[in-house]
């Protein structure tokens, strides 16, 4: 079973309500039914004015006939909404008039549907850029107690069944944070496991990577890595983490008795912490293109509730594949 599939089969079991708040583009139409018609959740809402929503709907072909149209814009909850983004943005001077305003953009509605839980899961990126899907969630879903920064992850399937968990690995950050701090890599590295149990579902084994293993290289770069650890290690005492560690001494069990022996982590690693967006960025596509793995991503990670972020260049499929992995991030 693909990792798509096995997602898919986890959002048919947990049977959550989803918000596309793109209603009135095609494929994000098209979508929301393949979503209802594969059982994927219990409801979809797509937002935005039905009339439009219908006229696309069918210039594309789509018969929407289990989708829940819904426009802010008339909706009888418009003034519990403002009033809650009122209360979250009040230290910047809102007001009720102007929440109003604000809430009916699609974006903000559908993060405010899945904060109050109307939806658990929001999808949405097709036709916005990830700055504004992200200001969305960060405003009004907001990340998880005790975390103060959102990051992402890749699911990563490769052929290499000896390695990772049969093959699969989490690789992140990969398309957030450009430049980690200490404490944000300590952040990245604990979302990052936890996503391990929902999308691998096996237990974590994380590697903070660097150029470095165990010190045979000094550099303030390293200094960051092993501080992180030992973030991480004071905040989540019970995770699997080690560092700094090269890659292959992390994945090559051969390699990892050598370069850090007496490591639980060394050569056995299925959660793979870059130090940086840039050799994340690279270290996903060179094993996506020249390895012939499949990636999925970016996963959002650390916000308080599911949401996920969208390449514009998306297809209806990957539209679907990722409301799936959305969905199964309600479980946590």
């Amino acid at each position: 079973m693909t990792f798509s599939e096995k997602m898919k089969q986890k959002a048919k079991s947990l049977q959550k309500v989803i918000v596309l708040p793109e209603g009135t583009e095609s494929r994000t139409i098209a979508a929301s039914q393949q979503i209802m018609d594969e059982g994927l959740a219990s409801k979809v809402y797509i937002l935005g004015n039905e009339e439009t929503i219908k006229k696309n709907a069918e210039a594309a072909g789509t018969q929407l006939t289990s989708v829940t149209i819904l426009d802010p814009a008339s909706s009888d909850k418009i003034d519990v909404y403002a009033q809650e983004y009122v209360e979250l943005r009040k230290h910047k001077g809102m007001t009720f008039d102007v929440a109003k305003e604000q809430i009916i953009d699609p974006l903000k509605w559908g993060a405010m549907m899945v904060r109050l839980d109307d939806a658990q899961a929001m999808v949405a990126g097709a036709e916005n850029a990830t700055g504004k899907v992200l200001v969305a969630a960060f405003t009004i879903i907001k990340t998880q107690p005790g975390t103060k920064y959102a990051s992402s992850c890749f699911v990563m399937c490769t052929d290499k069944t000896d390695l990772g968990v049969d093959g699969q690995f989490i690789f992140s950050d990969c398309a957030t944070i450009p430049d980690p701090t200490a404490e944000q890599l300590a952040e990245i590295a604990i979302a990052s496991s936890d996503s391990c149990k929902v999308f691998l579902e096996a237990e974590p084994v994380t590697a903070l990577l660097s150029f470095s293993t165990k010190g045979s290289a000094a550099h303030p770069n390293v200094d960051k890595v092993t501080e992180a650890l030992e973030m991480v290690k004071t905040k989540r005492p019970e995770l699997n983490v080690d560092g700094e560690l090269q890659l292959d001494a992390a994945i090559i069990d051969s390699v990892g008795s050598k370069k850090a022996p007496g490591s639980a982590v060394a050569g056995k690693a299925n959660v793979l912490v870059f130090p940086d967006l840039q050799s994340g960025n690279i270290g996903y596509k060179l094993v996506q293109r020249l390895a012939g793995a499949e990636a999925y991503g970016p996963i959002l990670q650390g916000f308080a509730k599911p949401v996920s972020d969208l390449s514009r260049g998306c297809s209806i499929e990957d539209i679907v594949v990722t409301s799936a992995i959305t969905m199964a991030q309600a479980d946590l």
